[in-house]
C-alpha cells in the first residue's frame, strides 16, 4: 500500500476543571468536505513544512487564529478505495490557547459548540467513534475505510497511551 498524504485538523478547545467544554468547528463552505462542521486545517506541503506547521498554517489560512499550543490528539488513516487521491493519514491537534478570535474566511465558518452538543449528523460519518474519546482527554489512533456517499465500510478505533 502506498504510504498516505499527511494532513492536519486542529480543534480550539475551551477546558474547565482539566475537561472539554467547548470545541470550535468550522463548516466548510467549499471544496473536500463541503457543508460540514469539522476542526480546521489541511494537506501538509511535506517538503516545506512539519506537520505542526502545516497544523498552523492552515488555522491561520481557514479562521484567522494563532494557535500557540498544539497537542496530538490522535492519528487516523482515512482511505476511500473508489477515489485513492482522497486517501490521506490526519494529525489531530487540540490548542487550549490562541491569539486572535475565529473568524469566517471563504473557506471556513468557525463556531463554538459546547461539547455536549456537537452536530455529529452535519460532520463525517466517522466523527461520532473518535471525537467522544478526545472530549473525554484520551489519545486515538484509528484507520476508516469509506465507500460510495462517505459510508463508513471499515473502522479500527483504538485509544492509546502515546504516539
Amino acid at each position: 500500500m502506498e504510504e498516505l498524504r499527511n494532513s492536519t485538523i486542529i480543534f480550539l478547545v475551551k477546558k474547565s476543571h482539566e475537561k472539554i467544554t467547548d470545541i470550535c468547528l468550522a463548516m466548510k463552505k467549499r471544496g473536500f468536505g463541503m457543508n460540514r462542521w469539522n476542526g480546521v486545517g489541511g494537506k501538509v506541503n511535506i517538503d516545506k513544512e512539519t506537520i505542526e506547521e502545516g497544523a498552523l498554517r492552515e488555522t491561520k489560512e481557514e479562521i484567522n487564529v494563532i494557535a500557540k499550543d498544539l497537542t496530538k490528539v490522535a492519528e487516523l488513516a482515512f482511505t476511500f478505495p473508489h477515489n485513492p487521491a482522497w486517501s490521506q493519514k490526519v494529525h489531530i491537534y487540540t490548542s487550549e490557547s490562541w491569539i486572535g478570535e475565529p473568524e469566517e474566511s471563504e473557506e471556513m465558518k468557525p463556531k463554538w459548540f459546547k461539547s455536549s452538543e456537537i452536530p455529529f449528523k452535519d460532520m463525517w460519518p466517522d466523527d461520532p467513534f473518535w471525537i467522544p474519546f478526545i472530549l473525554e482527554g484520551k489519545l486515538v489512533k484509528g484507520s476508516f475505510s469509506f465507500g460510495e456517499a462517505d459510508k463508513v465500510l471499515k473502522k479500527n478505533v483504538k485509544t492509546v497511551s502515546k504516539f
